[in-house]
């Protein structure tokens, strides 16, 4: 049941994602609204297989590689949702369902069986820390998607007052404002949780040291926005770019630096 739940949510998102780049292809409203609802049955069954399998597993359904990846490809499609509603226009899905997509597709890849959580994660941090862990990525992630969509936009246009560009720029700083809060909760909650467990509040393990390496790069792009006035083509290229440095964060660091943090 979990595992048809979950190829069923892959195969909605992976259709939703086909038709609206198809509806955007041959410019046709009803197609993209038919990838608009195939977006919220994809994300329904998403949400019905995390739920299953926390109940099934009897706990929060994030404590591995495989998990994280379905909770991330999660937020993903939470936050599509609510900044379609909010914003009322459906070019983010063209940026949204890939990414979801292609974060959900890597977690297919991985092995799925439920293990029993390890010690050190029995934590009431866990959820906080995990959690936010989660909006920190997804928020990134379409921020980064909207950074692609500034670029090519002002290759058309060629004018960083245009009314879109401004907006793009904008949705894009609010989604990294919003992430860099969660990714601050993230390592705030670790720290309190690593003393708890390991009775230190930091241990420079690799993912504690490229999360931090993270939160440098994205204060330093609030920096450069607040304090220095950086707007448009500046700040898209440097929101792709911190995307990068996310992905080293979520799977690199787990290929290729083990450490305390290798379970996850």
């Amino acid at each position: 049941m979990l595992n048809i739940l979950f190829f069923a949510s892959l195969i909605a998102l992976l259709a939703a994602t086909v038709v609206e780049f198809v509806g955007i292809a041959f410019k046709k409203e009803k197609v993209k609204k038919a990838s608009w609802l195939l977006s919220l049955i994809s994300f329904a069954l998403l949400t019905g297989y995390v739920v299953a399998r926390g109940i099934v597993a009897g706990r929060l359904p994030l404590s591995n590689q495989f998990e994280f990846a379905t909770g991330f490809a999660w937020g993903i499609a939470l936050l599509h949702i609510v900044l379609r509603l909010w914003l009322k226009q459906d070019w983010i899905s063209a940026i949204a369902l890939p990414a979801a997509f292609l974060v959900l597709s890597y977690a297919a890849l991985l092995p799925r069986e439920i293990n029993e959580l390890m010690p050190a994660l029995k934590s009431a941090w866990f959820g906080l820390h995990i959690g936010t862990a989660v909006f920190a990525y997804a928020s990134f992630a379409i921020a980064g998607g909207v950074g692609i969509k500034y670029l090519a936009e002002f290759k058309k246009k060629k004018d960083e007052a245009d009314e879109h560009l401004l907006q793009l720029d904008f949705i894009a700083y609010r989604l990294v404002a919003f992430g860099f809060l969660m990714l601050t909760v993230v390592i705030l909650s670790g720290c309190l949780w690593a003393e708890q467990a390991w009775s230190t509040f930091w241990s420079w393990d690799p993912k504690e040291t490229w999360a931090l390496i993270t939160w440098i790069i994205y204060a330093i792009y609030l920096h450069q926005r607040m304090r220095k006035g950086w707007r448009g083509r500046k700040m898209a290229i440097f929101a792709i770019v911190a995307v990068v440095c996310v992905l080293f964060t979520f799977i690199g660091v787990n290929q290729l630096l083990p450490g305390l943090h290798s379970y996850a």
